[in-house]
Parts: C-alpha cells; sequence; structure tokens
C-alpha cells in the first residue's frame, strides 16, 4: 500500500518546518542565545566619508579607475566638490611626507568635510547636492 495521507501530511509538515527554519534563520537567537544583530545602516555622513576616502585613494594611487568622472564614481555635486578639495591636500602632503602621511590626511579630512557637509542634517537640494 502507497503513502497514505498521515504519511504526506508528516511529510509536508517536515518541508514546512525545514522552509520556515531556513526562512527565519532558524529562530531568533545565535548558538550563544543572544539575540541575532540587527542589520547596521549607514549614516549619510558615514556613507561621505567613505566615499571620498576611497576614491581620493584611488585617484592619488593612479589606478585604472582613476580617471572616472564624478559620477561614475557615484559622488554627488557636493561630494565631489569635496573629493577635489581632499586630492589637492592629499597631492602636497604626498609630496612632503610620503603616502602613509598622505592617506592619514584623506581620512581626517574626508571626515572633517563631510561632518561639516552634513552638520545640519542630510544637505538639501536634491541628490546631485
Amino acid at each position: 500500500m502507497g503513502p497514505g495521507p498521515p504519511r504526506r501530511a508528516r511529510h509536508f509538515a517536515v518541508c514546512a518546518t525545514t522552509l520556515l527554519a531556513v526562512l527565519t534563520g532558524c529562530g531568533s537567537s545565535s548558538p550563544t542565545g543572544s539575540a541575532s544583530p540587527v542589520p547596521r545602516t549607514t549614516s549619510p555622513q558615514e556613507l561621505c566619508e567613505r566615499l571620498i576616502s576611497h576614491w581620493a585613494r584611488v585617484v592619488l594611487d593612479g589606478g585604472e579607475q582613476a580617471n572616472l568622472d564624478y559620477q561614475a564614481m557615484g559622488l554627488s555635486g557636493g561630494q565631489n566638490e569635496i573629493l577635489l578639495a581632499v586630492l589637492t591636500a592629499a597631492r602636497v602632503e604626498l609630496k612632503r611626507q610620503g603616502p602613509d602621511a598622505a592617506s592619514k590626511l584623506i581620512d581626517r579630512q574626508a571626515a572633517a568635510r563631510c561632518a561639516e557637509r552634513h552638520r545640519g542634517g542630510t544637505p538639501t537640494g536634491g541628490p546631485w547636492q
């Protein structure tokens, strides 16, 4: 005799439970019993700092992507202005103190200039600002 309804029901229940466990990450707690970590969002200021620091290093190194325009880099017009100012200072620092000093300057200036840009919240005037 073939599998009857009770056996199919058990099979369905096992499949449904397995699917539910996969979709929910096997519960709401980690193996240590603590709550699962919540994804962290990146603030606009932090995103600005990361973008400026990354692209300043790429341009300063003169790599293949160094000649991209600011839109291809994913920057707004305002972020591009910050990038250009940071690059001007970093080039001077590179000649005077070397690559390590230029890298530190990039981080400092990106942080300071992005903080200034976002001091009153998110810049207004559209995403291109």
